[in-house]
């Protein structure tokens, strides 16, 4: 398979009268964005604000951030969810860059939800105050979950993906600035020289242990809690087939852009060829049952066996339960002769002094950490709030709380907050993009 992604890389997204591209400038007719979000009748009010790096600016609740593309052959840009089935991973999609469509609660946040500061102290902890966002701030008529702490936010997530596919449209006809290849050959059609480096296999883990449908990952469109593991190739991955959920602590969230850009996969690719043979991407997923769990973490090592691999990286979407699944996939792993390192963030309290992770294990013993969800975060007031404050403290964002007896409400009289890592939008970046580091004392 090989995959061919054009990049153009905004320096600035305008609204204007007609859609256009030109020099770095990326110019959106407000009216005509609109009307995409509005072909869902669910969708009761929205509008578009412009959130660029350097703005006072904080959003709040974040459901979702997508980057928008097109395909030149016509087909969406998620197959089995915005479009009909098709096989990603092969031929020309456009890309704009160094943007993304944020997907933001007029008022209502959930568990889910998280927290992005575009300047500032917040600014670092996450990748999305770096990017020129095309904040889609809308609210529906699901009154059903209104008020419920976990929402599957159905009507404002499949907006934002038709928001991003209506925007990455303007530069289909477009020469892209930059075009980055990537080709994956065939398992065993490989060279010699090739299959001589030594093997490596990605295992992502993407969330899915809701077992009623719409909360989690999709691939293809399908609930990634009804899929065993599967191997895939790592073009699909960045090419539409997977799709973020919306039950996960947000700080661990993988939002749809992160699978669109997986810098792991990268990297990989970066090294195929010179310092390793990249096998591809085993597929698994987080589950409820430990028999469940266990099931999965011997499909993976069987998976991994049969195509050779010497070594495996293990990457999870989430903390917690889903530990479970992580740790029993690397000692499965192990036991079947691949050296496996793990990805993965803590969950250490806000002292830091806690177990980092619900399951442990001595054949788990190469694990980077991308930082401490319990990490306390306390932030100035911004000028301009994107969304509803209110939600961070009301609607039980993660990382945030009505009150507490020592720290008192996560959001104060003068709009400053404190808050839990947990509720930083995308915040440890499993999925490659940390700037954290450890420090020893």
């Amino acid at each position: 398979m090989k995959l061919e992604i054009g990049n153009f890389y905004v320096k600035e997204v305008i609204f204007g009268e007609e859609n256009s591209y030109k020099d770095g400038i990326l110019t959106i007719n407000k009216k005509e964005a609109l009307d995409v979000v509005f072909e869902d009748e669910h969708i009761t009010e929205a509008d578009l604000v412009i959130a660029k790096p350097g703005d006072n600016i904080r959003i709040v609740p974040v459901k979702e951030a997508i980057e928008p593309r097109c395909r030149l052959d016509g087909r969406s840009i998620f197959p089995g969810v915005t479009g009909d089935l098709a096989q990603c991973g092969d031929g020309r999609t456009h890309a704009l860059k160094n943007c993304s469509v944020l997907v933001v609660g007029r008022h209502w946040g959930g568990f889910q939800d998280g927290l992005i500061d575009m300047s500032g102290e917040g600014a670092k902890y996450t990748l999305f105050s770096e990017l020129n966002n095309i904040c889609l701030i809308a609210d529906t008529d699901e009154e059903f979950e209104k008020r419920e702490q976990q929402k599957k936010n159905k009507a404002l997530r499949w907006a934002g993906m038709r928001l991003a596919e209506h925007i990455g449209n303007i530069v289909k006809e477009l020469q892209p600035e930059e075009v980055e290849e990537y080709t994956f050959e065939a398992i065993t059609k490989r060279s010699d020289e090739l299959k001589d480096l030594p093997s490596v296999a990605l295992v992502l883990q993407p969330q899915s242990q809701m077992e009623e449908q719409g909360y989690n990952d999709l691939c293809y469109g399908w609930d990634c809690n009804h899929m065993v593991p599967t191997l895939m190739s790592p073009t699909e991955v960045l090419d539409g087939a997977m799709i973020s959920g919306s039950f996960m602590p947000c700080s661990s969230k993988w939002s749809t852009y992160d699978f669109q850009n997986f810098p792991m996969i990268k990297r990989l690719f970066k090294e195929h060829g010179k310092t390793i043979n990249f096998l591809g991407v085993i597929m698994s997923n987080l589950n409820v049952a430990l028999e469940q769990k266990q099931r999965s973490a011997q499909f993976v090592a069987q998976i991994a066996k049969s195509i050779g691999a010497d070594s495996a990286i293990v990457a999870e979407e989430g903390y917690g339960n889903p530990d479970a699944d992580f740790i029993a996939t690397i000692v499965a792993l192990e036991d079947a002769g691949v050296k496996t390192i793990g990805l993965t963030n803590e969950c250490t309290g806000r002292d830091g002094m806690s177990q980092p992770l619900v399951s442990l294990d001595s054949k788990a013993n190469a694990i980077v950490s991308c930082g401490n969800v319990s990490e306390l975060i306390e932030l100035p007031p911004m000028e301009t709030v994107l969304g509803e404050l209110e939600a961070l403290a009301r609607d039980g964002l993660s990382g945030g709380w009505a009150d507490d007896e020592l720290l008192g409400p996560s959001v104060r009289k003068d709009g400053s907050i404190i808050m839990e890592n947990n509720a930083m939008f995308c915040g440890d970046r499993v999925t490659g993009w940390s700037t954290k580091r450890m420090s020893e004392y």
